[in-house]
């Protein structure tokens, strides 16, 4: 279908006010009367808090509050588990625990004042890999796990809601373990399937932290207004009824007293969905009676934030002579971290995943999430994900070259189809995966000849569409001036853009004749927020609907107004036909005469799980020096099925954005953890990808038969980064026999496998 906006190249709708500074972040939101908050970050991973002197900070001369865990007792923060102390109360978890804060005038006052607080600590053992968290003695680090609001009880209400047949909650413990959630499923007989095995191929791999890398740290910014009763938010949040909710139960407030007001944002990526100083500055606030600043510097940015979680899998994998599989066994062990709060559901998926888009009759699935003293994870692009890929494909890998198969043609023969059912025992409709990874390998050239110490490697994945609910309102004025409301906060994925674009091509208006208009939470009652790869499924949706609601209401005034018959008319140009005898008028110009303005608004709640999904084939080609193991990437293809675009540059630019964070996940980012410690917390010593890095990227659109919503579309948010990872460590592995079995792959582990081949 043509349209005259939608699929067009259009500039970002906030891209004027970010290039020439107009834009508001919270770092930049100043009330009279704003005070600095900082925190004291605790240097042990594990140890009892003996005892704690502030006096000496108190009376420092311009600090105006300071707060311990005895002042915020009882306050536990988290998106769903709330097991998050505002401070740490009693003992502290990981280095990092948010021990002691303070609020002053200045930045260099308040960091004054921590260094004036005298603490004694006692250190306890600690645990830092999920394994020895879990062995017979292990230190326990939350014995009240099951007092956690959060943690679904016997016979407290409903089931939490299925996931790919694993449940979105965690049930309380039969006894204290740090192995806080454990899930698992089977289908067929998975003993069965690996006895009617020729092969059984075992491997271990291992994933690290990865940094979400946003230019913008965190920052919170707290106003407790006494005089109107209201908590006013500012926050770098892109999910801002999640923190409305989240931040009420942790300072004991009704959520409705709570107003966050929109800002921009400087990246996101996941990461800040639960900004971890924001209860701290609200007490702040509360105690100093003026509004608090927060803001992380890079230091505890990466040093007490919130990464992508370390994960380890074990995989087991049964096949015949002829390359079918025949079982496959997954255990998924989850690194969490100090504290499960920060995540949805207080868990991280990944574990179906590893099971990978195959058709397999024989599967079992078990995964665990697990308390260490080490910094808490946080959800990051495609939570679970990437890290679930990169075994699986490894593995597919592994499995096909050790029976002597072409690694593309092991795939062809047992990716899933078209009503077949997936490894994890669901089945899709409308599945391009073959058809996908046939065009990825012939834009690669994948079969062509190469020099020695060129390899070319593959990976494939897939992630459907979330859902959520939505709300959008578009309004013309008597002046021309259209408006499109909106309470979407735009992290940078380009929502403004698409919404505009939808509302243009109803109105039959330029773009850049809509305005945005960012609400606060008082707004409407609920809005899901930009998360999991939903906006455009759910913001075209709701976007259509109030433009369609727009259109009608003005047809109906220009009906009263100008006594011309309702079903006649039409709006075509920026003006209004009467087909009967081809008059037309401007709108503008309708409303002038009413002397009113027309509004349409729209709400949907589009939150059924698709049975269709999006796929992802990528063809990584690298070469390796023998000699000292660099690798450099060559060449990169990937390759999606896509419906409607709404917009190509920003569609090409979650393509390119993402692979590059998948680039880095391989090659290079690490968040290096010793003792509990991070030993690189700064942009000098954890290494981000950039221009230089930057293969010939290749894209391949493969068009789709369905998609979602009056436009036909699939999502692209979080699927380029995912198989990333697999198909350059394929690739290393073709290039030189060596097969890096945990990430990232550098040149030095490179260099020392080949070394001990001789």
């Amino acid at each position: 279908m043509s349209y005259e906006v939608v699929g067009k190249p259009v500039p970002r709708a906030d891209a004027a006010e970010k290039v020439t500074g107009r834009a508001r972040y919270t770092a930049d939101v100043n009330l009279p009367g704003t005070l600095w908050g900082k925190a004291l970050l605790s240097p042990y991973p594990h140890a009892r808090i003996a005892r704690m002197d502030t006096t000496a900070a108190g009376k420092l001369p311009g600090v105006h509050a300071v707060l311990t865990g005895e002042d915020v007792r009882g306050h536990l923060y988290g998106r769903v588990i709330k097991d998050v102390p505002v401070l740490a109360v009693d003992r502290v978890r990981f280095v990092g625990d948010r021990v002691a804060a303070v609020a002053a005038d200045d930045e260099d006052v308040a960091q004054a004042a921590l260094d004036l607080i005298e603490v004694e600590y006692e250190e306890l053992p600690a645990v830092f890999e999920p394994v020895e968290a879990m062995a017979p003695g292990a230190p326990i680090l939350h014995p009240d796990f099951n007092s956690y609001a959060g943690v679904i009880r016997e016979g407290a209400g409903t089931a939490p809601p299925a996931m790919g047949g694993f449940r979105f909650g965690v049930r309380a413990l039969a006894e204290p373990s740090n192995a806080y959630a454990r899930q698992s499923r089977e289908h067929g007989d998975v003993e069965k399937g690996f006895a009617e095995a020729d092969f059984v191929f075992e491997n271990t791999y291992q994933t690290q932290r990865q940094h979400h890398a946003f230019i913008e740290p965190q920052s919170v910014f707290v106003w407790d207004d006494t005089a109107s009763g209201r908590v006013h938010v500012w926050v770098c949040n892109k999910v801002p009824y999640n923190i409305k909710t989240t931040l009420a139960d942790a300072i004991g407030v009704p959520a409705e007293k709570v107003l966050v007001h929109p800002t921009f944002i400087g990246g996101d990526f996941g990461g800040k969905s639960a900004p971890t100083d924001l209860p701290i500055a609200y007490f702040l606030s509360k105690a100093a009676g003026r509004p608090v600043r927060m803001v992380h510097d890079y230091i505890e940015e990466f040093g007490a934030g919130n990464p992508r979680h370390a994960m380890t899998y074990r995989l087991k994998t049964g096949v015949k002579r002829d390359g079918t599989i025949t079982a496959h066994q997954v255990s998924h062990y989850v690194n969490c971290g100090a504290y499960a709060g920060y995540k949805p559901g207080g868990i991280i998926m990944g574990a179906n995943q590893a099971a990978g888009p195959y058709k397999i009759p024989n599967v079992k699935i078990e995964s665990v999430n697990v308390y260490t003293n080490t910094l808490p994870g946080q959800i990051m692009r495609a939570p679970g994900e990437p890290q679930a890929i990169f075994a699986i494909e490894s593995q597919i890998d592994e499995v096909a070259r050790g029976i002597g198969m072409d690694p593309v043609e092991f795939r062809l023969k047992n990716l899933v189809e078209s009503g077949e059912e997936m490894a994890a025992g669901e089945a899709l409709e409308d599945v391009a995966a073959k058809d996908l990874l046939r065009a990825a390998v012939q834009a690669a050239g994948y079969h062509d000849a190469k020099p020695a110490f060129v390899g070319r490697g593959v990976a494939v994945g897939d992630r459907g569409a979330g859902g959520g609910q939505a709300n959008a309102a578009v309004t013309l004025r008597p002046d021309g001036r259209v408006i499109l409301g909106t309470p979407v906060f735009d992290q940078g994925s380009g929502t403004y853009t698409t919404l505009r674009q939808v509302v243009a091509e109803e109105l039959h208006i330029p773009p850049g004749q809509i305005e945005v208009e960012a609400w606060d939470t008082d707004s409407v009652p609920f809005d899901a927020g930009v998360a999991g790869s939903r906006q455009t499924r759910i913001a075209t949706q709701v976007a259509y609907q109030a433009a369609q609601e727009t259109k009608k209401a003005l047809l109906a005034l220009t009906a009263r107004t100008l006594g011309w018959p309702e079903a006649r008319l039409s709006l075509r140009g920026g003006a209004i036909w009467r087909a009967d005898t081809e008059e037309k008028i401007a709108w503008r110009e309708v409303l002038s005469r009413a002397g009113e303005r027309v509004k349409g608004e729209a709400h949907i709640a589009d939150m059924e799980r698709l049975h269709f999904t999006s796929f992802i084939a990528q063809v990584a080609e690298v070469s390796v020096d023998p000699e000292t193991g660099e690798i450099k990437l060559l060449k990169f293809t990937t390759a999606h099925d896509v419906g409607q675009i709404i917009n190509p540059i920003g569609h090409q630019g979650q393509i390119n954005g993402g692979v590059m964070q998948g680039v880095g996940y391989a090659l290079m980012e690490e968040l290096r953890v010793e003792d509990g410690r991070v030993t690189n917390p700064s942009f000098g010593d954890y290494k981000i990808p950039t221009t230089r890095d930057l293969p010939e990227l290749r894209t391949v659109l493969l068009p789709a038969e369905r998609g979602i919503g009056p436009y036909n579309i699939k999502a692209i948010g979080e699927h380029p980064t995912i198989p990333v990872a697999p198909a350059i460590i394929n690739a290393i592995h073709d290039a030189c026999g060596v097969r890096i079995r945990d990430l990232p792959a550098t040149a030095e582990k490179v260099y020392r496998e080949l070394r001990s081949k001789g």
